[in-house]
């Protein structure tokens, strides 16, 4: 028993310029005589990203229990006049949490300031 190729069902619009029904662009397909392949509506979905970064949140907790677990002996620290001790784990986190709030306001700056930008030369 021989199997034939399965072809693609022929598409709505005929029209090489028509806009695609989707709502997704599709590439050209080369030299006019392959359709291109249909998206799958599976991949990519907004779903699949919420949860690829739901598992990587859970690896980077899980990562970071680790990092807390191991390092639990105390350390002094000096801030401005003030002196005391904590352990190395909570000490490097507050650090880098206060890192990331410089960074957040930084760029929070950056985006207001180029809104600002953008909403003088529309006016203009």
């Amino acid at each position: 028993m021989s199997t034939s190729p399965q072809e693609p069902a022929p598409s709505a619009s005929t029209d090489p310029s028509a806009p695609p029904t989707d709502g997704r662009a599709t590439p050209p397909a080369e030299g006019g005589s392959t359709p291109a392949k249909p998206q799958d509506p599976l991949r990519g979905s907004r779903t699949s990203g919420v949860w690829l970064v739901t598992v990587l949140l859970v690896v980077l907790l899980v990562l970071l229990a680790i990092f807390v677990l191991q390092n639990t002996q105390k350390v002094e620290i000096s801030f401005l006049g003030w002196n005391g001790t904590a352990p190395l784990a909570a000490a490097l986190l507050i650090a880098t949490a206060a890192g990331l709030v410089l960074a957040v306001a930084a760029g929070t700056l950056r985006i207001l300031q180029l809104r600002r930008r953008v909403k003088r030369e529309r006016k203009a």
